[in-house]
């Protein structure tokens, strides 16, 4: 490694990475918790077979499951305004990867809720509980150790994916790294090292979520929802 190039990149460091703090995680943060948000509600429509919202819900994850993000992208912050729609770039990423990352969360979270044994279902019915209460006393705290590795694996996919951020004129993580590349012509060492920060943090993305799943055994021990799945059984026996 030449003399200019190691100058170049230990001067541009910090210069790409303070922009992956400022912009790059809190983008990632709040996209995934509105995504998070959405996946539940499309996943409960799902399970619960409401007809006509189950439909819109399917038809919604078939669009983003099926178009490109960047296109997802380029439609709300360049084309919306063509309609007279005019959303400040970093909203409009926060809305793109919303939707897009909602889409296939609602799939693991519905697949997780199905995996919920339908008998402490009809006999939680059984013993006066409402929907409602099975869903967030029954259902979800189960199906929640299900679905967490899948979450958590597109939350990672998602870090990765906000650096199409840059094409709409946000400077994140990527883009501070081509506008150093720009200006100091070194592209390969500079985009490498972009690539080694956005490593770092999938990285400890992973090892927190490997720590998490260690310790996700608390769902196991006593507490409501074991009362609960006691009284289940109770009800179940009695209508055997």
């Amino acid at each position: 490694m030449s003399e200019r190039l190691w100058n170049v990149l230990t001067d541009s460091f910090l210069k790409i990475l303070i922009p992956g703090i400022q912009i790059t995680i809190p983008l990632t943060v709040i996209s995934f918790a509105i995504g998070l948000v959405l996946s539940v509600l499309l996943a409960v429509v799902q399970v619960a077979n409401i007809k006509v919202l189950k439909q819109i819900s399917q038809i919604y994850i078939w669009i983003f499951r099926g178009t490109p993000l960047l296109v997802q992208l380029f439609i709300i912050f360049f084309g919306l305004p063509r309609i007279g729609i005019m959303i400040p770039a970093f909203p409009s990423a926060v809305i793109a990867f919303s939707l897009n990352v909602a889409a296939y969360n609602a799939e693991a979270v519905r697949a997780a809720m199905l995996a919920v044994p339908k008998g402490q279902i009809e006999a939680a019915y059984l013993i006066g509980m409402t929907y409602p209460q099975i869903l967030f006393r029954i259902i979800i705290p189960q199906a929640f150790p299900i679905s967490f590795p899948s979450l958590f694996n597109n939350l990672i996919s998602l870090v990765k994916d906000t650096s199409l951020a840059s094409s709409i004129t946000i400077v994140e993580l990527f883009a501070k790294a081509q506008q150093e590349a720009a200006r100091t012509f070194e592209t390969f060492g500079l985009y490498c090292e972009a690539a080694l920060i956005y490593l770092i943090f999938c990285t400890v993305l992973t090892w927190l979520q490997n720590a998490i799943e260690k310790h996700m055994g608390w769902k196991t021990k006593p507490g409501r929802l074991a009362a609960l799945q006691l009284r289940i059984k109770e009800a179940e026996t009695e209508n055997a």
